[in-house]
């Protein structure tokens, strides 16, 4: 992985970061609950169209992240958005961000922090980004079975879902440590 890093990171700590962005609010999906063999439970489901983005980046080495909120996808969004992870990677050290084709994610337009490299994923290989069992998680535990009543509730919702991860370090750990991302010492 250190072909991705430009020249001048040479000699740094290298940290691995994933990157995605989520969709969060009116119209999601269901997910599945226990319940007694047969019966059919209720679940709250919203036919509304209004949601918000969830920007979020993930180090499973050091159990940390960054995320922002924002109204939609687009290249000023995904310049925030390395903005913050900018701010969480260590003093000195380069970000390798790991990230799929979308193309806000390799836009010329894009202002690259310098201390982060971009390296883009395979096309078609989300199963490669940790940060999809991240959305599943926040999902299924966080965001699922609620129906909110504002865009400002949306938001309010992702930034307590992703502060609650960011409370749970070995849950980070667990879901997005992968063997093979690992930086090669030297």
């Amino acid at each position: 992985m250190t072909a991705a890093l430009p020249p001048e990171a040479a000699g740094k700590p290298v940290e691995i970061w994933f990157t995605d962005e989520a969709r969060v609010g009116q119209q999601g999906t269901l997910t599945r609950v226990w319940a007694k063999s047969g019966s059919r439970p209720r679940a709250p489901r919203d036919r509304r169209y209004e949601w918000a983005y969830l920007f979020g980046a993930v180090c499973p080495e050091r159990s940390t992240g960054a995320a922002i909120v924002m109204p939609e996808v687009n290249v000023e969004a995904m310049n925030e958005h390395l903005t913050e992870i900018s701010r969480r990677v260590s003093v000195g050290a380069v970000a390798l961000l790991v990230l799929d084709g979308a193309g806000w994610h390799s836009s010329p337009r894009l202002n690259v922090p310098e201390n982060i490299a971009l390296l883009p994923l395979p096309p078609y290989s989300p199963e490669l980004n940790p940060v999809e069992n991240i959305w599943e998680f926040l999902r299924a535990n966080l965001l699922s079975h609620r129906v909110w009543d504002s865009y400002e509730a949306i938001i309010e919702a992702c930034c307590e879902a992703w502060n609650k991860l960011m409370q749970m370090p070995e849950r980070i750990a667990s879901l997005t440590r992968r063997a093979w991302a690992k930086p090669v010492p030297g």
